[in-house]
């Protein structure tokens, strides 16, 4: 399969060369305005290639996408000092506008893993602007924070993250929901898991837990100016499934009807293969949990509708 990377920064080149380590495409295509960043980035990962699997890994342009099954979009500005949240995203709804056109001109085709933040909005703007399907337009969304959970979790079991089953739900962001109540470990809850470990989960154990995938994010950007490791390995892990028609079980975001909140983008566990993603599955929650699983979807959706994009494209659609 052929993947396209548009964005050759510190997130795009990460995924390109987790794509290239994992061999899950066979020619990967970085584009970028930057082509001097782009060309040095794809040659720098391709000296991996001897040790991984064969792929061609090469800048390009737009027109160099055609014939991609998957394009992940990892562009757009960074915040201004002083700069509004919702100004932010007008910018970068904005860039998305002329890359999205650009994308779909030359790979109609292809599935959109939408990389750039604030992913959940910045993924229903896609999905908007392209006019796709919805389950062809499907950002990172918690993928990394579920990640941060397991990892959290078994590092306190004393167990393999891959054993434990346990996803972080809507907003890729502060008001994103960890779902206690549907977290296992191997077949069992993790509570007895826990228990039977003789490591229970007591009140302060759950509060660092939450901490630290919360604020994960805050740590890594203070020590080091920005994330990139964890997301690659997230979107390399995506077009994997996607490449690989795995049909698995990913907490992604796509647009869709969320508990009471109809029509916003936000994270939860769905299926995801070839076609892009085909079902959407609703963990069992707590009451706690679906509450404050509406509040976030409620919170996404108020920040998309406060667009000037979102209104002009269903003016445009109706």
């Amino acid at each position: 399969m052929k993947l396209g990377i548009v964005g050759a920064g510190m997130v795009g080149s990460s995924a390109a060369f987790a794509c290239t380590m994992r061999g899950v495409a066979s020619r990967i295509v970085l584009v970028d305005l930057n082509g001097a960043r782009a060309k040095a980035e794809a040659e720098d990962i391709a000296h991996a290639v001897p040790f991984a699997s064969p792929v061609q890994v090469e800048a390009g342009r737009y027109a160099d996408l055609s014939g991609s099954g998957v394009v992940i979009l990892a562009c757009g500005v960074s915040q201004k000092p002083g700069e509004a949240r919702l100004q932010l995203l007008s910018r970068n709804a904005e860039v998305f506008r002329q890359v999205v056109a650009e994308v779909t001109r030359h790979a109609p085709e292809a599935i959109l893993v939408v990389a750039s933040n604030p992913v959940d909005i910045m993924g229903q703007v896609t999905q908007s602007l392209s006019g796709l399907p919805a389950g062809r337009v499907i950002g990172s969304g918690t993928i990394l924070d579920t990640a941060r959970f397991r990892w959290l979790l078994g590092r306190h079991l004393g167990i393999a993250p891959r054993s434990v089953h346990a996803y972080v739900l809507g907003e890729h962001g502060d008001s994103e929901v960890l779902a206690w109540s549907a977290a296992r470990a191997g077949s069992v809850s993790v509570e007895s898991f826990a228990a039977q470990m003789r490591s229970p989960l007591t009140d302060a154990i759950r509060a660092e837990i939450d901490t630290g995938v919360r604020r994960a994010a805050y740590t890594i950007i203070e020590g080091k100016g920005a994330t990139w490791y964890g997301i690659g390995a997230g979107l390399a892990r995506i077009v994997a499934a996607i490449a690989g028609d795995e049909q698995a079980v990913l907490t992604v975001s796509t647009v869709g009807d969320v508990l009471d909140v109809p029509g916003v983008a936000c994270s939860l566990p769905r299926i995801v293969g070839r076609e892009g993603i085909t079902a959407t599955l609703m963990p069992d929650l707590s009451d706690i949990e679906r509450d404050a699983l509406n509040a976030s979807a409620f919170l996404l959706k108020q920040s998309f509708d406060s667009l000037s994009l979102s209104r002009a494209e269903r003016a445009s659609r109706a």
